[in-house]
This record gives C-alpha cells, sequence and structure tokens, in this order.
C-alpha cells in the first residue's frame, strides 16, 4: 500500500494550497487572507513523541522549560529514559503520569524509520497502542514528522473553529463532522490544515481574540 505524497518542500505546500483554492472558493478566499503556507516539517523518532508527551497539558513555556531541562540531562533518548529513575524525570519536570508515559514509549521500542514506508492507518494505530499517545498526536506526528500529504487532525480545536468561522456554520464542528467535510480536501488534507491554522489566526486576529 502506498504512503502517498510526501511533503518535502514549500513548493509541495504552495502545490497542494492551489489545487485547495481551485476546489473550493471558501478555500480560496482564506488563502487569499493568509498567504503563503508554512512547511512546517519536523524530525521523526522517539524524541519527537516524547517532546509531544511533555507538551501535554502544560503551557508552551512550560513545556520548553522542561524539554530544555531534559535536553540538559540527557533525557530525550530511549535507554536514558529507561535508565533513568523516577526522581531523576521528577527533577526536570516531569509529573508521575508523564513519567508512566514517557518509560512506556521507550519500552515500546517502536522501529520508526519502518514508519517512514507504513500507510498512515498502521503508523496511527502503532503510535496510539502507546499509553499516552492519542490519535491527534499521532495524526500531527505523521503530518509534520513524516510529511503525509493527506492527513487531517479533525480533533483539533483551532481547526474546529477555523471550519465554523470560514464555512459560516452554526457550532463548532464535532471531530467525526469535521472529519467528513475534510474528506473533500483530499489529497492535500494535511495542507487544508495548514489553511485553517493559519486562517484561525487571521481570523482571531481579526475579531480582537487572543
Amino acid at each position: 500500500m502506498s504512503v502517498g505524497r510526501i511533503i518535502e518542500t514549500p513548493d509541495c505546500v504552495a502545490e497542494g494550497a492551489g489545487w485547495l483554492a481551485a476546489r473550493d472558493p471558501r478555500l480560496a478566499a482564506a488563502l487569499s487572507q493568509t498567504g503563503p503556507l508554512p512547511l512546517r516539517r519536523r524530525p521523526d523518532g522517539f524524541a519527537q513523541l516524547l517532546s509531544a508527551i511533555v507538551s501535554q497539558q502544560v503551557s508552551v513555556a512550560s513545556a520548553d522549560a522542561i524539554w530544555g531541562r531534559m535536553k540538559d540531562a540527557r533525557l530525550t533518548g530511549p535507554r536514558k529514559i529507561m535508565w533513568a529513575t523516577d526522581e531523576d524525570l521528577r527533577a526536570v519536570g516531569l509529573s508521575r503520569q508523564k513519567i508512566r508515559y514517557a518509560r512506556a514509549l521507550a519500552e515500546a521500542r517502536i522501529d520508526y524509520p519502518a514508519l517512514r514506508a507504513a500507510p498512515t492507518r498502521d503508523v496511527i494505530d502503532t503510535l496510539t497502542e502507546v499509553p499516552g499517545i492519542g490519535i491527534w498526536t499521532a495524526e500531527i506526528y505523521a503530518m509534520f514528522s513524516l510529511g503525509r500529504a493527506d492527513v487531517f487532525a479533525p480533533g483539533d480545536l483551532a481547526l474546529q473553529e477555523a471550519a465554523r468561522i470560514l464555512f459560516d456554520l452554526p457550532d463548532r464542528p464535532k471531530d467525526r463532522d469535521l472529519r467528513a467535510m475534510a474528506e473533500d480536501w483530499s489529497p492535500w488534507r494535511s495542507v487544508a490544515a495548514r489553511l485553517l491554522w493559519a486562517y484561525y489566526r487571521v481570523a482571531k486576529d481579526r475579531e480582537g481574540i487572543r
């Protein structure tokens, strides 16, 4: 089974944005307001998912501070996490629950290079077997760390709100409803997500909301 198109460069994003704008005038209108969309590629591997676990339910500033301490203590690899004591991990700012999640990720022994060639459904199934990694985190990993062009994250509140504003919906769409809407944006759903995130910032600034 093919993994589909991989987004490697800003030109790939621009190609997808052009396709979406040609398909839907509302997406074209959003793109005219946002301008060119960002590439947003990230590394793949254990550290990227560990960082996602660290970021859960804390502010960006707090997550950055904890991650900085973890890097200083060289606690960003699976062996280091498995060898560290709970006291070591608490000292850098991890909660008891996040220590459990970090150890579960280390013990999962995921073959990260193999995920690059795996179908997106298999990637999401593999990652969500690990405690602490939900479907949103797995979809974001597929989108930005693996560069999959046709992944969406309908559970994302900013995407839901951007869709509500752009498509003039009475309410913020639920996960399943937004997932159904996004079917129309295949095979460039991850570019549609980039467009909606960018539009969310534009729309909220316009409304004077932070």
